[in-house]
């Protein structure tokens, strides 16, 4: 594991925001970091190859893990569990594998797994330590519409994210006394640079079409929903599953 450490204003709040160096997760990071907080992010490539990213030297810190390594992903929690400030956590690292259940192997079963799901949990475990001391805390964790609908060749992934929404609700019961308010979010179709190289335009104006609002989101939007979730204006919302899908799962 390597790392990239620089140190903010302690009296800054602090997000850790997992996969937060592209996508979604880069747009959360974002988010949190034009309205006043340090950053911890996480990502599996190496602290020497980042990207550019459009904060300020002070303004982050940065852990490279790759989760689906679980030796790399204690060690990741262990070293979350001692950093001094969390006042967000954001679990929105993942990854898709798409295939008939009957050609899913048992190293790409666990594979999904301990990204999408045994990561989520050993981190959340890890962020409550700091916010427990702090006596206050939010969790977000990024489902998708794949925890609440499915399709065929998504048993893999499915099966992980319907997991985070049990997690989700779980850890929102065991973790209320110390005032930590635990949500999921689950978006539908978003437009990522990952979409844009997957897809060619008649394949997205084609998906677009399937949702209500006529459009996928932009990751900006999903992680307004998420700022809100783990901001001062929800003191009471938790446990909640919040479906960001411009309607998708209603037709």
């Amino acid at each position: 594991m390597s790392d990239i450490t620089r140190s903010g204003d302690p009296a800054r709040p602090v997000a850790l925001v997992t996969g937060g160096i592209r996508g979604i997760g880069l747009a959360i990071a974002a988010k949190f970091n034009a309205s006043g907080y340090d950053l911890v992010l996480t990502g599996k490539t190496p602290a020497d190859s980042l990207p550019e990213l459009p904060f300020e030297p002070g303004a982050f810190r940065y852990f490279a893990a790759d989760l689906s390594d679980p030796g790399e992903t204690e060690t990741l929690a262990e070293r979350i569990g001692e950093l001094p400030r969390i006042d967000a956590c954001i679990n929105n690292a993942g990854i898709n594998i798409i295939k008939p259940m009957a050609e899913a192997s048992a190293a790409e079963y666990d594979a999904l797994q301990n990204v999408n799901l045994r990561a989520p949990y050993l981190i959340t475990q890890a962020a409550a330590k700091p916010m427990k001391t702090a006596g206050r805390g939010k969790i977000v964790n990024i489902g998708s519409i794949w925890s609440v609908i499915t399709k065929k060749g998504r048993t893999l992934y499915c099966t992980a994210k319907t997991g985070i929404v049990g997690l989700t609700r779980s850890a929102a019961t065991d973790l209320a006394g110390d005032n930590i308010q635990v949500n999921c979010v689950s978006p539908g179709f978003v437009l990522t640079d990952l979409t844009r190289n997957s897809l060619s335009p008649q394949e997205m104006d084609d998906l677009a079409a399937q949702v209500p609002l006529q459009r996928m989101a932009d990751p900006a939007e999903i992680a307004e929903v998420v700022f809100f979730l783990a901001s001062p204006a929800n003191s009471y919302m938790t446990g909640q599953n919040l479906v960001v899908d411009g309607g998708f799962t209603h037709v």
